[in-house]
């Protein structure tokens, strides 16, 4: 059985350490742990794992965030991976900073990756791990915000949730997604 997790953010070096590629920070972390190296491929950069019998495809597109929708549904059908299987893991200004929360569908809350997706799928039904990142900006500055750096004190707040969100995909792929809800929804 396969799963595909897939880690929303932008590539290049100005865009990391941003809020908005906690995505990609998250892949790297459950990469890291498994010893898992990534190579970049078609729209993405990718590795896989195994995990309790099962193989993640984990990949970080490099389509930009705004395409992640390319990415996505290239390597689900490349991978053969339904919709239930596939996890997008991503920033949300709608959620205090630090919380971590899954759901099984869902809109796009105004998340430029996540609409691209919905459209590239025609589907608002998949899984989605969405990490808080907060809303403290000033209206119109949204963008500047989530490509914004993570001040030491966010950094020193998120390393635990890192390895919190890992421990959530596991558990997403080892007991299925209403358990990991029950277990680790606003811990």
């Amino acid at each position: 059985m396969k799963y595909l997790i897939v880690g929303l953010g932008n590539i290049g070096d100005e865009y990391a350490n941003t809020r908005h590629n906690i995505g990609f920070i998250i892949a790297d972390a459950m990469a890291q742990q498994a010893e898992a190296v990534f190579k970049p491929e078609r729209y993405a950069s990718i590795t896989k794992i195994k995990y309790r019998g099962k193989i993640l495809v984990i990949i970080k597109p490099s389509t930009y965030m705004n395409l992640s929708g390319k990415a996505v549904r290239y390597w689900m059908e490349k991978e053969k991976v339904p919709a239930n299987k596939t996890l997008v893991i991503t920033d949300d200004i709608a959620l205090p900073p630090g919380s971590l929360r899954m759901r099984k569908k869902g809109g796009d809350g105004g998340h430029n990756g996540l609409e691209n997706i919905i459209l590239s799928l025609g589907t608002e039904i998949f899984p989605r791990l969405r990490i808080g990142v907060g809303g403290d900006f000033a209206r119109g500055y949204q963008a500047d915000y989530v490509l914004g750096k993570w001040t030491r004190q966010e950094e020193e707040m998120m390393i635990p949730k890192i390895g919190m969100a890992v421990e959530m995909i596991k558990s997403f792929v080892a007991h299925g997604i209403d358990k990991t809800m029950t277990d680790y929804n606003n811990k």
